[in-house]
């Protein structure tokens, strides 16, 4: 069973930071893909960061440089570190994990936790 629990959403200032932490099962290493996906009212959910299987990590470029996505052995966990936020950022942040079952992807998704940035 596979289960993705987010926290650290919030209220932030702009320019601020905050950092989400999603508690992954069965491990945060056991996945295809896992990391972060972000949508704003009246937009699709859209990408913001991921880690691949093999370490890799890919940003949406509207996030680059400004957030930073790791993997956390012990705590089974995916955290992302997000700094110098702006409205723009503004979104419920989903927890997403991808896992292959034959070849074919089977994904997985947290509740999502509001993120809201304030100007």
């Amino acid at each position: 069973q596979v289960q993705l629990v987010e926290s650290g959403g919030g209220l932030v200032q702009a320019g601020g930071s905050l950092r989400l932490s999603c508690g992954a099962s069965p491990s945060a290493f056991s996945f295809n893909a896992i990391g972060w996906y972000r949508q704003a009212p009246g937009n699709q959910r859209d990408m913001a960061a991921l880690i691949n299987r093999n370490g890799s990590k890919d940003y949406a470029d509207s996030v680059k440089g400004r957030f930073t996505i790791s993997r956390d052995n012990a705590k089974n966990t995916v955290d992302l570190q997000m700094n110098s936020l702006t409205p723009e950022d503004t979104a419920v942040y989903y927890c997403y994990a991808q896992i292959r079952v034959l070849g074919t992807p089977i994904n997985y998704w947290g509740q999502g936790t509001q993120v809201t940035v304030s100007s």
